[in-house]
Order: C-alpha cells, then structure tokens, then sequence
C-alpha cells in the first residue's frame, strides 16, 4: 500500500506540472505540452486515478483506488504550493478554470468528465501497447473540449487563491471523480467486457 501511494503521489506530481505549464502557456500550446503529464506516468509507471480506473477487476480494488486518489492529490498540492509563489499569474488561471466549473455546476461538470474519463483510458491502454498518438491527441482534446480531468482540477483548485474557495467546490470535485470513473469504465461498461 505505501509502495502504491509513493507512486501516486510522484503522478499527482507529474499532472501537477503539466497542468502548472498548460496555465503558464495557455493558448493551444498549453494543452498540447500537458501531455508531458500522462506520458511520464504511463512511461514511469505510475499510479494515476484516471489511469488506473478503467482497468480495475473487482470491487475490493476500490479501495487501492481511493489511495491512489488520496496519493494524486497530496502530488498536486505539492506543486500547487510552487504557484503560490510563482511571478506567473497561475493563481488567477486556475481561479478561472474553478470559477468556470461552479458556473457550469456539479451536475454538468459530472457529466463532461465522463468525455475525459473515457478519453483517458483510451489513452492509457494504447500507449502500454507503444501506440501513443490517442495519448497524444487525447490530452489536449479533454482540455479543449471542456472535460474535467479529476486529478488536474485538484491541482487547479490547489493552487486558485483560497478567496475562490467555498464548500461547494467538494461536491463539485466528487462530481467529476465519480464523472471520471464511469468514463474511464465506459467501454467495458457498454460492451460487457472486463478486458475492454
């Protein structure tokens, strides 16, 4: 369990920093250089709640989940700590993608991490199989379509000033965990298969 939360927290890291550049950069570019965060976690091997969702195999593996979930987190608030103190305005960025996501609501911002969830998996399984162009492609298109990504919406809510704050920003993230998970599940879902 440690070795597994160890290695969650370094991916909450890696996400952190590809999120910490995509508000840096912005424009297209941003998104495009997020994808330094999910090729280091599936090259490192690492633990990522969206990474390692869709391919669960029983219940009793929710609760590895959890701690990988728990490890992300504490990994982005690490580097959500580093835009405190940045000169860059990543504080005001991340404000906005948190401000934006509570004008959408719990209900739609769950409803659109399903699209990440699901793009993520994707993701994950061809790039095991040395196929990275889904991976490629797919970081920036969950970002530029609007799909919130649970691990970097943790580290953009670490690192939006603490004004931004309010208590339904943790009913808003479960949201989007639980959007996350269904997405990351929904081909073996559909297909009623638990190698899909």
């Amino acid at each position: 369990m440690g070795k597994t939360f160890r290695s969650a927290v370094v991916a909450g890291i890696c996400i952190g920093i590809a999120g910490f550049g995509n508000l840096a950069i912005g424009g297209i570019a941003g998104p495009v250089v997020f994808a330094f965060g999910l090729s280091s976690v599936v090259l490192y091997k690492l633990k990522l709640f969206t990474g390692t969702a869709g391919f669960i195999q029983s219940p009793s593996e929710l609760k590895d989940l959890m701690v990988i979930l728990a490890g992300n987190i504490l990994g982005c608030l690490i580097v959500g700590l580093l835009a405190r103190v940045s000169p860059l305005p990543i504080q005001e960025s991340a404000a906005k993608i948190l401000s934006g996501r509570l004008s959408a609501g719990i209900l739609q911002s769950g409803l659109l991490a399903v699209g990440c969830g699901f793009i993520m998996t994707a993701a994950v399984r061809f790039a095991r199989q040395n196929q990275w162009l889904p991976l490629v492609f797919g970081v920036p298109l969950f970002i530029f379509a609007g799909f919130p990504h649970s691990i970097a919406d943790a580290f953009y809510y670490l690192a939006a000033p603490f004004s931004s704050y309010s208590w339904s920003v943790l009913g808003l993230y479960l949201a989007i965990v639980a959007g996350n998970f269904l997405g990351c599940n929904l081909t073996r879902l559909i297909l009623w298969d638990k190698e899909a």
